[in-house]
């Protein structure tokens, strides 16, 4: 699965792990992204890789408005 979410465009991250000696070594931070699905008002049935901040922004506006600025975007739905 791949850990981009479509709403929020969330990627993973980089950066060093340190140790108690002080050797770093690479490593990433990935966002917590889920699969999910969302029924839309006209009564078709979306999935979406969406992280748990995605989440906060489709209970807030609602998954119709996500889904008309992800259209927006180009992204086919």
């Amino acid at each position: 699965m791949s850990n981009v979410c479509d709403v929020t465009g969330a990627k993973p991250s980089f950066g060093n792990a340190v140790s108690h000696s002080h050797r770093r070594t690479r490593r990433r931070w990935n966002p917590n992204v889920q699969r999910r699905r969302f029924r839309l008002a006209d009564g078709r049935t979306i999935r979406l890789n969406v992280s748990t901040t995605g989440l906060k922004i489709i209970d807030r506006d609602g998954i119709d408005a996500v889904a008309a600025r992800l259209r927006a975007r180009g992204v086919r739905l």
